[in-house]
């Protein structure tokens, strides 16, 4: 008896040598501009909740829709469980959905929602991103805020709002910019709005230009915007009919692409920007992701990240550093 026992002890021991060590989890992260400093820090901080939850972190950039399918591809190839995304395209959204099924992978969408060919969103994705309208508020309460630190009369002073309506983020923003500044006083017939052909510079530069003017009575500027570039193109629309950096108030969206401003050696008309929370982003999406495959518990269709901080000249760099960019 005993010696029978010995052998099934032993024979045991020599199954379990013969099976592979327990193979870690793995979780996609994929993010549209992985030369970005944004999403290097979203990359960073998704490997760490990775290490602190013992996954495996799958980094792959997918600048458009074909190697975004064939990340997808990639991921279930390699294991992985689900995936947080950062899509080049919203409206590759279905598509995404569709390939996630077909290798039965969850997916978290982070930063930009979803939509479908006609621009609606796909709210049953999970869903992490910034407060559109909650920071577009803070924008326009911080812009007021700049307005009477500097004295400035109301007479004297007019919004230049450069808005892209079509786009349902850059929408919220602006709104929530404006109705901020309404709710301080602001008088409403002097907000303008100018609507621009791209969210960057050159297309708010054109905005900008066209509604300058339009308005050369038009003493101080307060510049609203969906993020830093819009807002950058309003004040260098400003600067090219001669108005001093002292009579312009413009505060962007993002942070990341305002340090090449701000350091500049003299101060332009461009305050600042509200620096969302990449780190943030790519923990608790990570996070939310490992706890929906291993427990099975689902992440809120929505999680708004409100979480924001005005960096301006005097603390961009700390700020930064704070952030990992």
């Amino acid at each position: 008896m005993k010696h029978s026992l010995k052998t099934l002890l032993l024979a045991g021991a020599m199954v379990a040598m013969a099976l592979p060590a327990f193979a870690q989890d793995k979780l996609g992260f994929l993010v549209k501009q992985p030369e970005e400093p944004w999403f290097q820090t979203e990359w960073t901080f998704a490997e760490k909740a990775g290490k602190d939850l013992g996954v495996e972190i799958i980094k792959i950039g997918v600048p458009d829709g074909e190697k975004t399918l064939a990340a997808i591809d990639t991921l279930a190839a390699a294991g992985a469980k689900g995936f947080v995304i950062c899509t080049p395209d919203t409206k590759l959204g279905p598509a995404i959905v569709r390939a996630a099924k077909a290798h039965d992978l969850k997916v978290v969408t982070v930063d930009d929602q979803f939509v479908d060919a006609n621009g609606k969103p796909l709210e049953d994705v999970p869903l992490v991103m910034m407060a559109a309208k909650e920071i577009g508020e803070r924008q326009g309460h911080e812009l007021w805020k700049e307005m009477q630190k500097r004295g400035w009369k109301v007479e004297d002073t007019a919004v230049m709002a450069i808005t892209a309506e079509e786009l349902e983020t850059a929408r919220l923003r602006t709104s929530g910019s404006i109705e901020a500044l309404e709710s301080e006083g602001f008088p409403k017939d002097k907000i303008y709005k100018t609507p621009t052909k791209s969210n960057d510079i050159p297309g708010a530069l054109d905005a900008g230009n066209s509604l300058l003017v339009q308005h050369p009575e038009v003493k101080n500027w307060l510049i609203v915007g969906m993020n830093d570039n819009t807002v950058l193109g309003g004040v260098r629309a400003t600067e090219s009919i001669g108005i001093a950096p002292e009579n312009v108030i413009g505060i962007g969206i993002n942070g990341v692409d305002a340090v090449n401003e701000l350091s500049k050696a003299k101060p332009t008309g461009f305050l600042g920007s509200l620096l969302p929370s990449p780190d943030v982003h790519g923990y608790s999406t990570t996070k939310m992701l490992y706890e929906w495959v291993k427990d099975g518990k689902e992440p809120p269709k929505f999680t708004a990240v409100t979480d924001v901080v005005l960096i301006t000249r005097d603390n961009f760099k700390e700020e930064l550093a704070k952030k990992g960019l």
